[in-house]
């Protein structure tokens, strides 16, 4: 995984690819995405993100995302532990679901502004190893209104495997988050 990092953040030394910040809390993920801080004074929740709910590392959603907006692009390094067992030594399906929803909603952000995911459909094509790195790779097709149709990606870091692809419908919100 370290060494995917290492490439990716060679890849933000010029400007076009950015290492999104990771936070507990999407609120200060969006904060960060807008580029805006947040209130010192701001309430502190128990709430957390979904993929970031496990306080010890390595044993469930271990990810770091990169995104172009010039490119309307997001590729995530995703490592999953072993908390996120499906058939035994592989990924459980509805945790590669989650990381496509996670990475497709923040290209969406990221490049165009506030959505909600309205629509997700994959096609899985081969189960993932527990342990491995895979990249999670989405990007925006089109924006047509309100309506972004989006494509996501999960291959091997060699580009040997396609483990699963996605489509998406999100639906962008009327909002300070726009960004049409």
């Amino acid at each position: 995984m370290m060494q995917q990092f290492h490439k990716f953040m060679e890849m933000c030394k010029d400007g076009k690819w950015i290492r999104v910040a990771s936070y507990r809390n999407v609120k200060y993920d969006i904060a960060e995405w807008l580029g805006e801080k947040l209130e010192e004074e701001e309430e502190e929740t128990e709430a957390r993100l979904f993929t970031r709910n496990i306080d010890a590392e390595g044993l469930g959603f271990e990810y770091v995302m990169f995104c172009n907006p010039s490119e309307k692009r997001v590729v995530c390094l995703f490592q999953p532990g072993p908390y996120l067992e499906g058939p035994p030594g592989f990924v459980h399906g509805g945790s590669v679901a989650t990381v496509l929803d996670n990475n497709l909603m923040g290209c969406a952000f990221m490049t165009v502004g506030g959505a909600l995911m309205a629509n997700l459909n994959i096609t899985f094509r081969s189960p993932i190893p527990l342990g491995s790195v895979v990249l999670v790779e989405s990007e925006v097709e089109r924006v047509e209104g309100k309506k972004m149709f989006a494509s996501g990606l999960v291959r091997s870091t060699d580009g040997e495997t396609i483990y699963a692809k996605a489509t998406a419908l999100v639906i962008l919100m009327d909002s300070k988050f726009s960004r049409l």
